[in-house]
């Protein structure tokens, strides 16, 4: 079990970039009337944003 919770936790910044940044970049865009580019929609734009953010700052393991 601890071994489970220590991979669920090093793991914890792309799960942060999933869960938080993208349904953050995607109501920002509502609120400011922006469309998404490529035609896409404004969650599946915060996924890509975010999830790789979040991927990025677990590789490097921090966030700028």
């Amino acid at each position: 079990m601890a071994t489970v919770l220590k991979q669920v936790l090093a793991w914890m910044p792309f799960f942060f970039g999933i869960g938080f940044i993208a349904p953050l970049i995607a109501q920002l865009m509502v609120l400011w009337d922006l469309p998404a580019p490529f035609g896409i929609s404004r969650i599946a734009f915060g996924l890509i944003i975010g999830g790789t953010w979040g991927l990025v700052a677990n590789i490097r393991g921090r966030w700028l």
